[in-house]
């Protein structure tokens, strides 16, 4: 199935499938907070570091098979593959978007 992302998120999604750090980090705003497990990230150097750890060493690789908007977020929901324990799992990833960029993200299995 093709989802019709909105452009920050679409970008997100291709660097992610790349495992690319650049690219993923690319749509979110400077100053973007991101949260993971309990943990919180702020600005593209916590982000980085968290890409390489948790993303890139496991090669998590998310794929979102359904979209909706919901209280001013965009709530993409899908499987993530990799070398990780439980591998899939099924993750929700809440995006607010601001000025054509990821301003926020909250991801929970």
């Amino acid at each position: 199935m093709s989802l019709e992302l909105p452009i920050p998120i679409a970008a997100y999604v291709a660097a992610n499938a790349r495992l690319d750090i650049d690219g993923m980090l690319a749509p979110f705003a400077a100053d973007a907070v991101l949260r993971d497990n309990g943990a919180t990230f702020r600005g593209h150097a916590e982000l980085r570091h968290l890409f390489e750890d948790e993303v890139v060493a496991v090669k998590a690789i998310f794929t979102p098979d359904t979209m909706r908007h919901e209280g001013g977020q965009v709530v993409v929901e899908g499987p993530a593959h990799g070398d990780f324990k439980g591998c899939p799992i099924r993750f929700t990833y809440r995006f607010t978007l601001e000025d054509d960029a990821i301003r926020a993200l909250e991801i929970t299995a």
